[in-house]
């Protein structure tokens, strides 16, 4: 279709397109090149499935130094809570003359000790199984992040269909508005209209042109938002088949994801942990010292042994315990509550996707067929002298608007179909997880 020019408006929405696409092109890596990369719409351009972005995404994901660094840190905060009290080597000087008083060294001694505090309520395996857990939290919420990106991958390849979807649409209102224009000149130039005619047709024709270049700048924009989640070009083909498929909606969901509750399932881990921890503390510790005691006057040597533990009269560490154990109950709770609400919004989402797909399948099968009958009637009769301009724009304008509802049904079906699938997992294998619940 020959693209006509549109004036002044349209040369501006042309710059504004060519703008849009230079700074989309911008965004990405110096060896994507405009003048390296194929054209958008090049029949060689390989198809970008669902599973194919998703999978690209996954592999190409900024966030894993991030994750690999933490659980790191969390296999060493393990090792460290492994290790045992240090030793204390002590040295005192007693029987120190006052100034004056003799000589010093005749009445000094010295002792040398050597003193281990011993841990005593199992300190050292509680917090090992605390900072296992701290580990655990951790990991249970990067895979959460790393299903929220494929949410959002999955949404952002929505958008560019969708994107796909409204430029044919006002492609379609182009190709319109130009046969219209023509066809309202041919009826000027014969006398048969008078000249405002021609000029709403003009207008009418710029205002489709000035459509069309954004709904092109708004695809391009869209492609390279998807590109950018793997950090590569926009040159794909996205197939309209996968945007006209519902067959999502006679699928069932499955069960809320176990990634979400792990999190709090942790959690209550960890706060599990915290109390044996707190009931090792109140276990007062126990401190043993040897030492060897030199006595200067006589050169003798006596052997020193002593040792202390407190007195639990004061703090036994019950605040702490039960501050812990509180943290596991509500950590349970909400755990409860989180698969409830999952679950409810599951059970929601399945009838949308339904309602959806059939609101579609009738639009495509009742409504639009009407439009589109109505629009060839109506220009058939303008042609002929039997119907007005307001006529034909209005059967046109009908015929769009159908057109647009029900790429607005299909884009919102993909939409809560990528929230169904974060909740119940569906995407969770590309990313090799293994969550226990």
């Amino acid at each position: 279709m020959k693209t006509p020019n549109a004036g002044a408006a349209g040369s501006w929405a042309r710059m504004a397109a060519v703008s849009a696409l230079a700074l989309s092109l911008a965004a990405l890596p110096s060896h994507t090149a405009l003048a390296q990369q194929p054209p958008l719409t090049a029949v060689d351009a390989p198809a970008l499935s669902l599973l194919d972005a998703l999978a690209r995404a996954a592999d190409v994901d900024p966030a894993l130094a991030g994750g690999e660094a933490r659980a790191r840190a969390g296999d060493a905060a393990v090792r460290q809570a492994d290790v045992r009290p240090n030793p204390s080597l002590g040295l005192m000087v007693e029987n120190l003359p006052t100034l004056g008083g003799g000589n010093i060294i005749d009445r000094t001694e010295t002792t040398l000790s050597y003193e281990q505090r011993f841990e005593r309520g199992g300190d050292r395996p509680a917090r090992v199984a605390l900072a296992r857990g701290e580990a655990a939290v951790v990991q249970a919420e990067a895979a959460v992040r790393r299903l929220d990106r494929l949410e959002q991958v999955q949404r952002a390849w929505v958008d560019a269909l969708a994107a796909g979807a409204e430029l044919e649409i006002a492609r379609e209102r182009l190709a319109l508005a130009e046969r219209f224009q023509a066809e309202v000149q041919r009826r000027v130039n014969m006398a048969r209209d008078p000249l405002f005619a021609g000029a709403r047709a003009e207008a009418e024709l710029a205002q489709a042109q000035i459509d069309f270049d954004q709904a092109g700048i708004e695809a391009r924009l869209a492609r390279a938002t998807l590109g950018r989640f793997w950090i590569g070009t926009s040159t794909f083909s996205l197939d309209p088949a996968d945007f006209e498929d519902t067959s999502a909606a006679r699928k069932a969901a499955g069960p809320a994801s176990e990634i979400d509750l792990a999190v709090l399932s942790a959690q209550r881990d960890v706060a599990m942990a915290r109390v044996r921890v707190e009931q090792a503390r109140a276990m007062p510790d126990a401190t043993v010292s040897v030492g060897v005691r030199h006595f200067w006057e006589g050169q003798d040597l006596g052997l020193v042994v002593g040792g202390s533990i407190p007195l639990g009269r004061f703090d036994r560490n019950e605040g702490a315990i039960e501050r812990a154990r509180f943290e596991g109950v509500a950590a349970e709770a909400d755990m409860a509550a989180l698969r409830l609400d999952r679950e409810r919004e599951i059970a929601r989402l399945q009838v949308l996707l339904a309602s959806r797909a059939m609101e579609a399948q009738r639009i495509a099968e009742e409504t639009l067929p009407q439009a589109e009958r109505a629009v060839v009637l109506v220009r058939e009769g303008f042609a002929r002298g039997g119907f007005t301009y307001n006529d034909v724009i209005s059967a046109q304008t009908a015929l769009l608007a159908t057109r647009a509802r029900r790429v607005a049904v299909l884009k919102q079906f993909h939409i809560d179909r990528a929230r169904l699938d974060r909740l119940t997992g569906a995407h969770a294998p590309l990313l090799g997880l293994e969550i226990r619940s």
